[in-house]
């Protein structure tokens, strides 16, 4: 849990709480009221109270149903993953495309800059406004056999996949693995149980949603990120007024150490005896794979689906080759 810091509680004690705007909020996490994801969302609040912007947070633990009550009127913001929240904002949502962010250094440098007041009108697409971005942590495959540990050996294994999200579906027949339609609410279920060989989460999945029991007969975590999951705080662009936002956005960047502390604790919660190192051609492969994929998913082609927003990905692109410039894809021609 996230604990507010003394700055904040001095902040909060100081604004004129009568001014604030009070903004019904939908809120998920998995776990409900007690969760990680509900904690980073209170201490936001609590921030964004200083700004004359009160947060009324309601939990959910169906994302489905949060997103659906926002969509519905019932609620001005909603804090979603960006697996679900990507249609408010294509630009923002493709922060996660497949394999685009290798490190949390590259991570960092992509929040930092969508924290800018020069990234502003980016944030507005479509009648919706992001407010602010949080790190849930780099995705990684967990496998219940430990010899699952290349694209290769995904053929025919049967994937827990969310079954809204594009992206994700293109790669797992891409590797000719088999969709197994699942949602947050259930994807742990059918790893744990068996009904599938492979799921993809955070770290904190391993303890907060028991995917432990999965990898109890000789499974692992692939230790390579498959992409970097966030939070994303939607709002209609009416709510608040521009500078509010801006302000907000800029409180959520400045959350960025205490949200990494929480994702370096979890990973760090997994044994090591679980994880499964990859060789450096291992990576490669995988590097080059997700480059194609992504052109692809930008440009609709070769079926798949255009899901990916071309601007963010040319600033992934960049980022990476400024953290690692001897990189192949740096050199290529057809980059993104």
């Amino acid at each position: 849990m996230i604990r507010k810091s003394l700055a904040a509680l001095t902040l909060a004690a100081a604004a004129p709480l009568a001014s604030a705007q009070s903004i019904p909020t939908c809120v998920f996490d998995v776990i409900g009221a007690n969760g990680d994801m509900f904690n980073v969302a209170k201490d936001y609040a609590l921030e964004l109270k200083a700004h004359g912007v009160d947060l009324e947070l309601k939990p959910y633990t169906d994302e489905g149903v949060a997103v659906g009550d926002f969509n519905a009127g019932q609620c001005d913001v909603v804090i979603a993953t960006d697996l679900r929240t990507r249609p408010f904002n294509r630009f923002t949502g493709s922060v996660s495309a497949v394999g685009a962010l290798p490190t949390y250094d590259d991570l960092k440098t992509v929040l930092a800059t969508l924290a800018q007041a020069k990234a502003a009108p980016l944030m507005k697409s479509g009648g919706y406004e992001v407010l602010g971005i949080f790190p849930v942590g780099a995705g990684y495959l967990f496998v219940d056999d430990r010899s699952i540990d290349t694209a290769g050996e995904l053929a025919g294994k049967r994937m827990a996949t969310l079954d809204y999200q594009k992206d994700a579906i293109h790669m797992v027949n891409y590797v000719k693995a088999t969709v197994v339609p699942s949602d947050i609410t259930n994807f742990a279920g059918k790893f744990n149980n068996g009904s599938v060989d492979t799921a993809y989460a955070p770290a904190f999945a391993y303890e907060a949603l028991e995917l432990y029991k999965g990898l109890s007969n000789g499974g692992g975590v692939v230790k390579y990120p498959l992409a970097q999951l966030t939070i994303q705080v939607i709002a209609k662009d009416d709510v608040i007024d521009d500078a509010k936002a801006q302000e907000a956005r800029e409180v959520a960047w400045g959350m960025f150490p205490q949200t990494m502390d929480l994702i370096k604790a979890q990973e760090a919660a997994i044994p090591g005896d679980k994880w499964i190192s990859l060789s450096d051609a291992d990576i490669e492969g995988y590097q080059e794979m997700f480059r194609e994929n992504r052109l692809e998913m930008r440009d609709g082609k070769n079926g798949a689906p255009n899901v990916y927003d071309p601007k963010m990905l040319s600033l992934l692109a960049k980022i990476r080759c400024a953290s690692n410039p001897t990189a192949s894809e740096c050199t290529a021609d057809n980059r993104e």
